[in-house]
């Protein structure tokens, strides 16, 4: 697939490319940004290109992975990334940052929101999936912001940095937007617990 473009009414939603390499170099140099996503850490200049690239315009060439950069309107300054991975047939996993000059705006909130309607209507996916390693306060906040429904703790679901770690998920699903999905959905009924005996 060819990239896209998205706005909102404050943001520019694109791909980036080699152009882009020095702002996602900066950004990625804050300490939260290492210590809470997985891209490597130390975060050094070759790890910016092989991204802007190489990881990035593959994805979208092969629709494993469709990549934002968040953008203000104008389209060169830098608030943060998203991605929507697919893991499985009509399921994707979103996952994002932000630059730390721009959190506190809720653009990645509306960022995320834009993308997973673009995931649901043009992708033929029926559910978006946020993960992140427990403790991740802020991004749980962006997620719970943006709609998605908290699901539970997964044990050891997250490698980070060679670690294992526990994760939260959460959910959202096309209904939450108010779309049709392109699958029917059965959802279990109200009262329903665990199976016995668990």
């Amino acid at each position: 697939m060819d990239p896209v473009t998205l706005t909102t009414a404050r943001l520019l939603l694109r791909t980036v490319g080699s152009h882009d390499t020095d702002a996602v170099y900066a950004a990625v140099q804050d300490a939260d940004i290492q210590r809470w996503t997985t891209i490597p850490s130390p975060y050094r200049p070759e790890h910016a290109h092989g991204f802007t690239t190489q990881l990035v315009p593959d994805g979208w060439a092969d629709g494993s992975m469709f990549t934002f950069g968040v953008f203000l309107p104008e389209g060169e300054e830098l608030v943060g990334m998203l991605a929507i991975t697919m893991r499985s047939l009509g399921v994707g996993e979103v996952g994002f940052w932000a630059s730390k000059a721009h959190r506190g705006n809720g653009y990645i909130t509306e960022a995320t929101t834009t993308v997973s309607r673009w995931a649901f209507t043009h992708l033929s996916v029926d559910r978006v999936e946020w993960r992140a390693e427990v403790g991740n306060t802020a991004s749980l906040a962006v997620a719970e912001r943006a709609g998605f429904t908290f699901e539970g703790t997964l044990r050891s679901a997250i490698n980070n940095k060679g670690v294992r770690r526990d994760c939260w998920v959460a959910s959202l699903l096309p209904s939450d937007l108010g779309l049709p999905s392109t699958a029917p959905y059965l959802p279990t009924p109200a009262g329903t617990s665990s199976p016995s005996g668990v």
